[in-house]
C-alpha cells in the first residue's frame, strides 16, 4: 500500500474559487482564499489517519480510519459526514451534505495531486512534498 504521510506544500491552484463559490462562500472568503498558499501534513497513528489543512488564515484538521464513516466539519461550516477509501495511490473522500464533495488525494512521487469536485466544478491544488 501507498505511503500516504508526509508534508507537502502547495505549487498550483486551478479552479478553486469557483469551487468555493459553488459551495457558497462569499466573495470575501474567496478572495482571502485565493491569494494564499496552503500546505499538508498527512500522519498516521495505528489505524487513525490525520490530515492537516495549514493556511495562513487557519488550520483544519481530519482524523479518520480507512472505510469508516466520521463526522467533521466541512470548511468550517456544518458538521457532515464522510467517508476516506484508498484505492492504489489515491485516498478518495466523499463528504456527504447539502452539496456533496469528492477529494481525490493523488500520491505521485515527491508530489500529492488533490482533484476536488462539487456538482459541475473541478479544482485541482498540486502539492510537493517537503
Amino acid at each position: 500500500m501507498t505511503d500516504f504521510t508526509g508534508k507537502f506544500k502547495q505549487t498550483s491552484s486551478e479552479n478553486f474559487d469557483a469551487l468555493l463559490k459553488e459551495l457558497g462562500f462569499s466573495d470575501e472568503v474567496v478572495s482571502r482564499v485565493k491569494s494564499s498558499t496552503s500546505e499538508v501534513e498527512i500522519t498516521k497513528d495505528g489505524s487513525v489517519y490525520t490530515i492537516k489543512n495549514i493556511s495562513p488564515n487557519n488550520t483544519r484538521e481530519t482524523k479518520f480510519e480507512l472505510g469508516k464513516e466520521f463526522e467533521g466539519a466541512r470548511f468550517g461550516g456544518p458538521v457532515v459526514k464522510s467517508v476516506v477509501t484508498a484505492d492504489g495511490n489515491r485516498l478518495i473522500e466523499v463528504i456527504k451534505g447539502e452539496k456533496e464533495v469528492k477529494i481525490v488525494r493523488e500520491f505521485n512521487g515527491n508530489e500529492l495531486r488533490v482533484t476536488t469536485t462539487s456538482g459541475p466544478v473541478v479544482a485541482v491544488v498540486t502539492f510537493a512534498r517537503q
